[in-house]
């Protein structure tokens, strides 16, 4: 087997896992995610699903840079939106608008690019910290799985089998 669908298949089973964990997390432990920590298990997913998808189809040619550009992509989104909670988490306390309406309530009666924008813009909710694991909240352990599993996929899927095995 390839190493490139070796990283691939590891990739995908690691964002199983993250999943795995944030359902534990929210039914085992009782942490209900707010609106900003769904767009990151959404990012994970993307991340996940794209995974899969090279592992399965392990394109030769130029398949393999899609591959690498998408999780690349995810990556970013993902992290993006980890790193816009952790900065919310940083505001001192008062400075942030109150809890709104649930995702699935805005998602019901708003436009979504208006749900969008204000999911980004965050709310008290937010801006808790109810869960740490060796001094970092779940957005900073999200940031930093996003970036090594959309780093090492993209690398993987983006280097030639020639130069993998050298």
């Amino acid at each position: 087997m390839s190493r490139r669908r070796l990283v691939n298949i590891a990739g995908f089973l690691v964002c199983l896992g993250l999943m795995a964990y944030a359902l534990y997390a929210q039914y085992g432990l009782g942490l209900e995610p707010c609106p900003l920590c769904i767009f990151q298990r959404i990012g994970i997913m993307l991340i996940g699903v794209t995974f899969l998808a090279a592992a399965l189809h392990h394109p030769r040619g130029a398949g393999r840079y899609a591959y690498g550009a998408l999780l690349a992509l995810f990556m970013l989104f993902t992290a993006g939106i980890a790193a816009r909670q952790l900065y919310i988490q940083s505001l001192p306390p008062g400075t942030l608008p109150s809890c709104g309406a649930p995702l699935s309530m805005m998602l019901r009666f708003m436009p979504v690019t208006e749900v969008v924008r204000k999911v980004l813009t965050g709310s008290g909710e937010c801006g808790e910290v109810n869960w740490t694991f060796l001094g970092l909240a779940m957005p900073a352990w999200v940031l930093i799985a996003a970036l090594a599993l959309g780093g090492a996929g993209t690398l993987v899927n983006f280097r030639s089998e020639a130069s993998a095995a050298r």
